[in-house]
Formats: structure tokens, C-alpha cells, sequence
């Protein structure tokens, strides 16, 4: 198992969260876009360098890789314009983002000890 593959299963798992919560627009991993597969990846190297790293933290990493790469805040998610609802504090996100957090948080914790050396 490699970062890739827990970052695939980190994205499964939070489409499958989005889509019992009413929102389909998550792509499976094969088909979704370069930039969710690497943010994926990149959340996966966050939580393996940082292990004590809470949800909120994980999203602080995500929310600062958005708007790095110029990323806003927007009503709604658009990869064309850079614009997404969850480019807020994390006290400031639904219950239900939150909840988002603190699956890839334990994804990783999870899947971790299965990492092969690279």
C-alpha cells in the first residue's frame, strides 16, 4: 500500500459520506479531477508527517493548500472559477464537513500501519 492507495480510499470513503448526504457531485477516483486526486494526496502526507494532527488541523492543511493555489470562497464548488463552500474556519463549517475531516483523519490513522516503505 502506498499514499496514493489510502488517498483513493480517503476519497471513496468521503464520496460515498457526500453522497448519503444528499450530494453527488463527487467523481469516483478514476474519474475525478488531477487536482482532488493530489489535494487527497497531499492531506494523506499532512496527517503521516503530522500524527497528533485533530481534523481541524487536517482541515487547516487543506484550507491553506486551496488558497495557495488561489482557491476562494464560494457559495458553491466550481473548479472552473476556484471557488468552494468549505474555504472557511473550521468552527465555521457544517457539522456535516467536519464530519468529512474526521474521516480522512481516521482513513489514514486506519490504513497507515499498512504503508509500504518508500
Amino acid at each position: 500500500m502506498n499514499k496514493e492507495n489510502i488517498a483513493q480510499v480517503a476519497h471513496e470513503i468521503n464520496r460515498a459520506f457526500c453522497q448519503s448526504i444528499g450530494d453527488s457531485s463527487q467523481l469516483p477516483w478514476d474519474e475525478a479531477a488531477d487536482w482532488q486526486r493530489e489535494s487527497a494526496i497531499k492531506g494523506v502526507e499532512f496527517k503521516i508527517a503530522n500524527p497528533d494532527a485533530t481534523p481541524s488541523a487536517q482541515h487547516g492543511a487543506w484550507l491553506k493548500d486551496k488558497t495557495d493555489a488561489g482557491w476562494t470562497y464560494g457559495e458553491v464548488k466550481d473548479e472552473a472559477a476556484k471557488t468552494h463552500p468549505c474555504l472557511v474556519a473550521y468552527d465555521e463549517l457544517p457539522v456535516e464537513q467536519k464530519s468529512k475531516d474526521y474521516l480522512f483523519v481516521q482513513v489514514v490513522e486506519s490504513l497507515k500501519p499498512h504503508l509500504a516503505s518508500q
